[in-house]
């Protein structure tokens, strides 16, 4: 990728040295080997849902990587990776809720699922926004899930969910920081994707959406401020900046959007490596709170 100059400046590094992107297609290429062997040996319609949704998301994140698309237009696409899942029927809609117990939602919960999949796609994408952030969040958001099959004793999504896991193992080593290559969205949003669809299929709902707490709040803190699906990288004002010390510190421009990087450094400025280190360590505290909420789904 180098030497064909498809390299980015990695903005928060003194110099801004080239980095290699996209990292997409290696990771879904990892993930989709292990899944086309799943299926084979399985013949369980759910791996081919979570497949397939997780190559159309990578083919729109890789349009976008090429000419970069209006934020409007990457969910509208997006909505197309939700159509595996809803033509093979391999959803339920009647998800579990801790003390509440099974919920009847027949004619909604395909629409959610049709919303579903451009959410989590695009939740992983606004994430991904530093060395290693991204590949290492979404690592540790798949164990809660991965526990949850295990005691379920789906060894079909426990295998789905395993090799999501490895891939983005494979891959962290390359992205953390200092950065070898960037997933781009090609790569963040096939992970939202892939990540979406396991939780959908495998009727993981509510666990999925607690393990991804810190990611859920990020976004509503950047939309909220932006008010609208706008691409990041046609945002004019930062929400942190760099120090001469190659630091980051939060933007004191009153309209500049809300991030929860710009909260955790509102204390003072921190270096990238402790930012992302706050962050992995906030999820893993999220991922606690979805193991919490499967062991009350189970045991209710």
């Amino acid at each position: 990728m180098r030497r064909r100059g498809m390299c980015v400046p990695d903005a928060h590094k003194e110099g801004r040295p080239p980095v290699a992107r996209p990292g997409g297609p290696a990771l879904l290429l990892a993930f989709g080997v292990s899944a086309v062997a799943i299926f084979a040996l399985t013949l369980d319609e759910r791996v081919a849902s979570v497949l397939l949704a997780a190559c159309v998301a990578g083919a729109v994140g890789l349009l976008d990587d090429m000419r970069t698309l209006s934020g409007p237009v990457k969910v509208g696409l997006l909505l197309a990776a939700s159509l595996p899942i809803l033509l093979l029927q391999t959803y339920n809609p009647h998800p579990v809720l801790p003390f509440v117990g099974h919920l009847r939602l027949t004619v909604i919960y395909p629409l959610l699922v049709l919303i579903a999949i451009p959410v989590t796609s695009n939740t992983f994408n606004m994430v991904d926004v530093f060395n290693g952030l991204v590949s290492g969040f979404a690592a540790i958001a798949s164990i809660p899930l991965l526990l949850a099959f295990v005691v379920m004793g789906d060894w079909t999504m426990v295998a789905v969910t395993a090799a999501l896991f490895l891939a983005l193992a494979g891959f962290y080593p390359f992205h953390r920081n200092p950065a070898r290559i960037f997933p781009g969205d090609s790569g963040s949003l096939a992970i939202g994707a892939a990540y979406g669809a396991i939780a959908i299929v495998g009727r993981v709902e509510i666990v999925g959406v607690v393990a991804l707490i810190p990611a859920v709040l990020n976004s509503f803190f950047v939309l909220s401020t932006i008010r609208g699906f706008i691409e990041h990288r046609r945002i004019k004002k930062r929400p942190v900046k760099l120090t001469p010390d190659f630091k980051l510190e939060a933007s004191r421009e009153k309209d500049a959007p809300m991030t929860l990087t710009r909260m955790m450094l509102a204390a003072g400025p921190l270096p990238e490596g402790a930012i992302v280190s706050s962050f992995l360590i906030l999820e893993a505290f999220a991922a606690l709170l979805a193991c919490t909420t499967f062991a009350m789904v189970w045991w209710s």
